[in-house]
């Protein structure tokens, strides 16, 4: 015969556990509603506010991976603060290493190791995009050399003003040319070029007839970046 004492314990153990369950959805609902505010209150243009929401939505899960990544954008393109951003992009990896934005994380982590570096060595270190804009200056100082010394007359046809000036539409246009690497994506191609992420539809605009599908780029193709 089971006693009512023993009958209340039960009752008491079922209730907890419902209570329990309940709390858990109301921390998984909170945490939801964090983010939702704090995605808004940025697209306003208060990034300090949202930077607190964001950090209050974080419970060191493998969920809020997502919520680190959107911090360290914040503190890279907004805030222009590398250390800060560094330090949520190693926590998105570390949470989520094999993400959909890792590889593009990564890449993000070794241009603001450099600027760090920069800024507390006070030395001036050149970034590889502007190792690559300097080289293809000098190229194309090389080949202006080139044409202007005198050549023997042959007896084919004159080439065309655009054969002898290969460059010449990307020079009126303004543009550079870039090869798409393996898991790049436009947004990563903006932050390349323009220290920001929030460029890539200009970038998109520019190359309207190449770009199949925006999601999913296509390693080795050629891009035009428009100047700044």
């Amino acid at each position: 015969m089971v006693r009512r004492g023993d009958k209340l314990r039960v009752w008491m153990s079922i209730l907890s556990v419902a209570a329990l369950g309940g709390c858990d959805r109301m921390v998984t609902s909170r945490e939801a509603q964090l983010v939702k505010e704090a995605d808004t209150k940025a697209a306003q243009g208060d990034f300090l506010w949202a930077i607190n929401l964001y950090e209050a939505a974080l419970d060191g899960t493998p969920q809020s991976a997502e919520v680190h990544y959107k911090l360290a954008l914040l503190y890279d393109d907004k805030m222009n603060d590398p250390l800060h951003a560094l330090h949520h992009f190693k926590r998105y990896l570390t949470l989520n290493a094999n993400g959909k934005h890792a590889d593009e994380v990564r890449g993000f982590m070794k241009r603001d190791e450099v600027v760090l570096a920069t800024s507390l060595s006070g030395d001036s270190v050149l970034t590889r995009e502007d190792a690559a804009r300097l080289r293809n200056e000098n190229l194309s100082l090389r080949k202006q050399l080139e044409e202007r010394q005198p050549k023997p007359r042959s007896a084919t046809a004159e080439k065309s003003p655009a054969a002898r000036h290969p460059d010449s539409e990307k020079k009126k246009s303004g543009a550079h040319t870039y090869v798409v690497e393996e898991g790049d994506t436009l947004a990563s191609i903006s932050r390349k070029f323009y220290k920001t992420s929030s460029r890539w539809k200009e970038i998109l605009d520019a190359n309207k007839k190449k770009i199949d599908d925006p999601d999913n780029l296509k390693a080795g193709q050629r891009l035009s970046i428009p100047k700044e």
